[in-house]
């Protein structure tokens, strides 16, 4: 036995129910006994009996065409509370994306707020490992000091030095004076002491 589907489940409750197909066939057989109550002699007593029953049937059609009506009705109005809970969840839907978004923005305003810390605080280790402006300008004006210093011992070793220099040409002047004097002498010598023999041999 094969499995019901749903239809067939709905199909069977409305024809229990009167609803759908039921409420053709009940019509149907009211229009034919209506017909049948028209054309036929009846004797009042069958007449009235078949009378009371249309009666029935018609009330039977009345009733189930409005619990018809009612189900439409309560069907639209929930097709109306469906379409407003779907705009609310739409709506919830879309705040829930800006969220979303706007989340996803802060998440990058932080990581960026937390890089540039991170790099604030790289730079100023940087800067504590060297010494503050005053220290250094203090540094600063103690090397120049030195180096006026150096300056000033440069000059007076280069003084000095020049007037080595000129002392020492001065006393090469005075050696190399002395030394040709000295041969001089030394060549007057050598020419007395030629001449004396020849003055003793005259």
């Amino acid at each position: 036995m094969g499995s019901i589907t749903d239809d067939e489940v709905i199909r069977k409750r409305l024809l229990i129910d009167g609803d759908g197909a039921g409420d053709d066939r009940r019509i149907n057989v009211l229009m034919k006994s209506f017909s049948k109550w028209c054309h036929s002699n009846f004797t009042p007593e069958e007449g009235l009996a078949q009378y009371q029953r249309m009666l029935g049937s018609l009330a039977q059609c009345e009733f189930s065409m409005g619990k018809t009506l009612l189900v439409y009705n309560m069907n639209l109005k929930e097709m109306d509370n469906y379409e407003a809970i779907y705009g609310d969840i739409g709506k919830s839907i879309t705040s829930a994306h800006e969220k979303i978004a706007e989340c996803k923005k802060e998440i990058l305003r932080a990581k960026r707020i937390r890089k540039n810390r991170q790099e604030y605080d790289a730079l100023a280790r940087v800067i504590k490992q060297h010494p503050d402006r005053h220290e250094t300008l203090k540094q600063l004006e103690a090397l120049d000091k030195e180096l006026q210093q150096l300056s000033q011992i440069k000059e007076n070793v280069e003084d000095k030095l020049e007037l080595r220099k000129k002392q020492f040409h001065v006393l090469l002047t005075t050696i190399q004076e002395l030394q040709q004097t000295l041969e001089d002498d030394e060549k007057m010598e050598s020419d007395d002491a030629q001449d004396s023999p020849m003055e003793n041999g005259d």
